[in-house]
């Protein structure tokens, strides 16, 4: 089976091919939900259906939330297809950490499952070296120390083999740093940090590093005279730096995509969402990487009223998602040829991740694979749940809700009753 269909507009976004021209002043068309109209599905692919067709399921599902219906958004979907039960499912709502169901699929179907964020030392042809990046969230000391001794061993250029080295830091200028709608005060927290191509530790100790640029410019400094040299470091900005004319001397790779996914869905990890967003949709400009991934969603047939990407981590509480779109993406992940990868990356109720906690020696241990989603205000759980009528994709997004995992279990318990939904008869 071949990748899932994408729009041509999306054809030059796979990395090493020029995005620069989009990112150096060309003006880009907003892209809105109203002006992305879902596209057919790929023949032969399960289409999400409009209509409720298990009205069994529909009134206990309606009973679970009850008076608190207004603020919940809930579907459930099988593998055909088919929308079982659904209250307000197409109200857009702040989804919280469920943004992370996007950016991980769109990384996904854009890099493959083998594909790793790759941290890289380059030696310009006067002799300046040059460490590029692509926001690699294991990025260590360790791997620091290396290119500090990889720097004294250069050699440099004539120009500078009697002096100190000189390095350059390519990174991203400071405005990119983080989405312009997170808080202020989760911008200090760890769970907040900057998101930036050269990131040790993630940009994170106990706190967020303020200036993670300053940091590894000081580090490498340190580590380098530690060895018995010197080094003149400088920081460049992405938009005016080049590899074209350079020689690669090392590069370090991170975990693979299943280890990048897997923090992003069973650890919840913002940083490396939004880095995955970035890569996979071949833009560290976000305000483009944005109307990338709506292009996306659009192209796989979903359904895209009321939708708005604003960022890759759901932080920002800009963003918008209907509990129809959630459904119906996993739905059409399922149907991917990278599919296992997809759903290996999701907490386990019970047993992995952020539903490690949830459920735990309950009939839903082990039973519901997905993604949790936590701010203020707002819960939601999105996932794969095994029933004995078949897999079934549930969405639960609450803006309000009093008591929301108690709903949220009420709701997968109802959802796994056999021979509530009877299959489909075959035309």
């Amino acid at each position: 089976m071949g990748r899932l269909p994408l729009l041509a507009a999306l054809l030059p976004l796979s990395l090493g091919l020029p995005v620069l021209a989009l990112e150096s002043g060309v003006p880009v068309p907003t892209i809105t939900a109203t002006s992305l109209p879902a596209a057919p599905p790929p023949v032969g692919l399960p289409q999400l259906q409009l209509k409720v067709s298990c009205p069994a399921l529909q009134q206990r599902i309606q009973a679970s939330v009850g008076s608190e219906a207004p603020v919940w958004s809930v579907s459930v979907v099988d593998g055909q297809g088919r929308l079982l039960a659904d209250v307000n499912g197409s109200r857009p709502r702040i989804p919280a950490s469920n943004q992370k169901l996007i950016s991980t699929a769109i990384a996904l179907d854009r890099l493959g499952p083998d594909y790793h964020l790759t941290t890289r030392l380059w030696r310009q042809p006067d002799g300046t070296l040059q460490i590029t990046g692509e926001g690699d969230p294991d990025l260590d000391l360790a791997e620091l120390k290396r290119f500090a001794k990889l720097a004294m061993g250069s050699g440099g250029g004539p120009a500078v083999s009697n002096g100190p080295i000189s390095i350059q830091l390519v990174e991203e200028p400071q405005q990119r740093w983080w989405p312009q709608g997170w808080d202020w005060a989760d911008r200090a927290e760890a769970y907040g940090a900057p998101i930036t191509r050269l990131a040790l530790t993630s940009n994170a100790l106990d706190m967020a590093v303020s200036n993670p640029p300053s940091r590894m410019q000081s580090l490498l400094g340190q580590e380098i005279k530690r060895q018995g040299g010197s080094a003149a470091i400088r920081l460049v900005p992405v938009t005016t730096a080049s590899t074209e004319q350079a020689t690669l001397l090392h590069e370090e790779r991170s975990v693979s995509m299943h280890g990048l996914l897997s923090l992003a869905n069973t650890d919840s990890h913002n940083f490396t969402a939004e880095v995955l967003l970035r890569q996979g949709t071949g833009s560290w400009d976000l305000s483009l990487a944005r109307q990338r991934a709506m292009q996306w969603l659009s192209a796989q047939g979903l359904p895209m009223g009321g939708v708005s990407v604003v960022d890759g981590s759901g932080l920002d509480r800009g963003n918008r998602v209907t509990s129809r779109l959630l459904a119906a993406l996993l739905l059409r992940m399922a149907q991917h040829p990278f599919a296992n990868d997809y759903a290996a990356s999701m907490a386990i109720a019970g047993q992995r991740g952020t539903l490690r906690s949830l459920w735990r020696g309950s009939d839903l241990d082990g039973q519901f694979r997905g993604k949790t989603g936590t701010i203020s205000g707002v819960r939601s759980i999105t996932g794969m749940l095994n029933t004995p009528d078949g897999v079934r994709y549930v969405s639960m997004v609450s803006n309000g809700a009093g008591s929301p995992n108690a709903t949220i279990g009420s709701i997968l318990r109802h959802s796994r009753v056999s021979g509530l939904c009877p299959p489909q008869a075959a035309l």
